[in-house]
């Protein structure tokens, strides 16, 4: 198992983001406060970018440092690159505020 960092701070968070460039099918680990999880990245993630840590399924909200920072557009495995392609933002979007 490499020993590649990641970054994940907080209890809630359903992702983490790679502090280096990783290469795909590496099996990395991520601490989420006391656990420790182990992940086979499904694809290279680049440096900065996220990647699902469990499933989250489509319309789920997406975890980043126990802030939802969007929703998945679809369901998204465990490993997998977390980005545009399956994330839609929901923060400082004015059509997606609930109007009463």
């Amino acid at each position: 198992m490499a020993a590649y960092k990641t970054l994940c701070l907080n209890d809630k968070d359903n992702i983490a983001v790679a502090l280096s460039n990783i290469p795909g099918h590496t099996v990395v680990r991520v601490q989420r406060k006391a656990e420790m999880i182990s992940v086979e990245l499904e694809q290279d993630i680049a440096f900065g970018h996220k990647f699902a840590i469990q499933t989250i399924r489509q319309g789920e909200p997406i975890i980043k440092y126990g802030e939802v920072i969007g929703k998945a557009t679809r369901n998204i495995r465990a490993g997998e690159h977390v980005h545009v392609h399956n994330l839609e933002g929901t923060r400082g979007r004015g059509d997606k505020i609930e109007r009463k």
